[in-house]
């Protein structure tokens, strides 16, 4: 399990508009380290946004997405107070779920 996500969501007359900072390596399995071994593919391969319960947000990722990504969308819909989630899976089966709350 990673690090926590940083997570911030706002709506304004009715959009919500989610930030997210997500903490992975995404190594792409394709670099050496410094005795010329290859280092391991580990990276996100699905990520799902949910409000209340009813996903917003489904994405495939792959190598080509940097280390530590930031993610924004936008959604119609959210009222203060109302949960987002995101949660994500990783290629070697690794998961992490985190919340916040809209302001």
């Amino acid at each position: 399990m990673g690090n926590p996500m940083k997570i911030r969501a706002a709506n304004k007359d009715g959009v919500t508009e989610v930030k997210a900072l997500i903490s992975h390596e995404m190594e792409t399995g394709q670099r050496k380290d410094s005795n010329g071994a290859v280092i391991p593919a580990h990276f996100i391969i699905e990520l799902v946004a949910k409000h209340n319960d009813k996903v917003v947000l489904s994405s495939e990722f792959g190598t080509a997405i940097s280390k530590n990504p930031y993610l924004a969308f936008k959604f119609n819909g959210g009222a203060k107070g109302d949960k987002i989630s995101l949660s994500w899976k990783d290629n070697k089966g690794d998961t992490r779920t985190d919340e916040a709350t809209i302001n």
